[in-house]
């Protein structure tokens, strides 16, 4: 046989890598990886529900006194709040924890990843719920407040039994879409070194190379969190309307 037609015979190298490479796209999926790491993506996410929660929570705090200042047009202080508001919701919270992670210790002020995540998680998301907080002050009509005012009632005791039912009950649906866009946000916390959902999403696509069933459970974690709320907070804005409130 002549010698060009047996080199003709033998399979070439990048046909090999290609058809190996079709296998394991065809591969099934390794359920016995799935099982061993499933613990760790259990972990990974109470730290980021965790983590979320307490930004969340300090967020919420923040927005409302932040609310209340613009509402009542506080002299010195409302300035102050409006130049936070515009610096916290136009730069990207990856930014922020880079700052108060890796900037703050250049002052003296060093903080734990945990501790700088939930800042940088409050920081943002007071600016957001401020602006909820505060257009549902404002959808509260201002003859409410001169009735009670014209029936007895102070200053205090109008915000606190005719306003903020009433704005709080409005700004639900803002509030709860700001809750999932804070929840989401904790993906960025990989960043520093904290050993949420997504870094351990990475982290094991980096040692074991299983993209797909990685990925997959990243996104299963994620629904697994973020659905829950989600119809917690459509359910809350229903009753909300059927009491009488909004809109």
């Amino acid at each position: 046989m002549p010698e060009h037609t047996v080199m003709n015979t033998k399979t070439p190298l990048w046909s090999k890598a290609c058809s190996s490479k079709k296998q394991e796209r065809g591969a099934a999926v390794d359920f016995t990886y799935i099982e061993n790491v499933l613990p760790l993506y259990r972990r990974a996410a109470v730290l980021t529900v965790r983590l979320g929660m307490e930004g969340i929570f300090l967020a919420v705090i923040t927005g409302l006194f932040c609310a209340l200042v613009l509402y009542e047009k506080i002299p010195i202080l409302r300035q102050i709040v409006t130049v936070y508001i515009e610096v916290s919701r136009n730069t990207p919270l990856l930014v922020q924890l880079f700052f108060i992670y890796y900037g703050l210790p250049k002052t003296g002020l060093a903080l734990t990843p945990e501790v700088c995540g939930v800042a940088g998680l409050a920081f943002l998301g007071g600016g957001y719920m401020a602006e909820a907080f505060r257009s549902g002050l404002e959808g509260v009509e201002n003859i409410q407040r001169e009735s009670a005012y014209s029936l007895g009632m102070s200053r205090a005791q109008t915000m606190r039994y005719i306003v903020l039912p009433q704005a709080v009950s409005t700004s639900i649906p803002a509030f709860v879409a700001n809750v999932i866009f804070l929840l989401k946000e904790t993906s960025v916390f990989s960043a520093i070194s904290l050993m949420d959902l997504m870094f351990t999403a990475k982290d094991l696509i980096g040692l074991y190379y299983k993209t797909t069933e990685s990925l997959a459970l990243l996104v299963v974690f994620y629904l697994m969190i973020l659905l829950p709320v989600s119809i917690a907070g459509a359910v809350l804005e229903r009753k909300v309307r059927y009491a009488g409130f909004g809109t």
